[in-house]
């Protein structure tokens, strides 16, 4: 007689153990886009307080602020809400005459955290990048996809990520995000 002893183990074990995503929406920040030639960005840089990353995807942060670099000469510059007007001013004077861009859309968009063991998988339901930590590092960012919507995605930690999404679009990306983590929830 076959032993009957072992315990047989549901295939929906996992998604009771609690696993998942968990959603948080961030206070608001301070966010500046920076484009512009290497002077201008030498000068912002230093004005900034911290490196801009230089290479390509990824970004750069400190306790207060962080830089990521979404484009050859294009940078999303984070900083706390009560920065905008002092920093915006700081940079301008700093960077001068020099060919550039500088536009604060601390208001166009908000940012969701989402972290926990299974971010990968539920990010992925609307993103189609391949966001393993072999593939998708801690400090690597991109604008991508996330369903119908354009997102910024940076890696934070490696289970978490900063997902920066135009105002208009937060609604309906945080939705989706739970919508997508139900599957790994309790």
């Amino acid at each position: 007689m076959p032993d009957l002893s072992l315990a047989r183990r549901s295939s929906l074990e996992r998604f009771a153990a609690g696993r998942g995503a968990a959603l948080t929406a961030l206070p608001a920040a301070t966010r500046l886009m920076l484009r512009g030639r290497p002077a201008a960005i030498d000068a912002a840089e230093a004005a900034f307080g911290q490196t801009l990353p230089r290479t390509a995807c990824r970004a750069t942060q400190t306790e207060r602020r962080a830089a990521l670099w979404l484009g050859p000469d294009e940078w999303l510059m984070l900083a706390p809400d009560d920065e905008a007007a002092p920093l915006f001013a700081t940079l301008t004077e700093a960077i001068g005459a020099a060919p550039h861009s500088l536009v604060d859309v601390s208001h166009r968009q908000v940012a969701i955290e989402i972290s926990g063991p299974d971010v990968e998988a539920v990010l992925n339901t609307g993103c189609p990048l391949d966001l393993s930590l072999d593939e998708f590092p801690v400090g690597m960012c991109t604008r991508t996809i996330f369903g119908k919507s354009e997102i910024v995605l940076w890696r934070t930690s490696a289970a978490g990520f900063r997902v920066e999404v135009w105002r208009s679009f937060a609604a309906y990306v945080w939705r989706m995000l739970e919508e997508a983590g139900r599957e790994f929830r309790v």
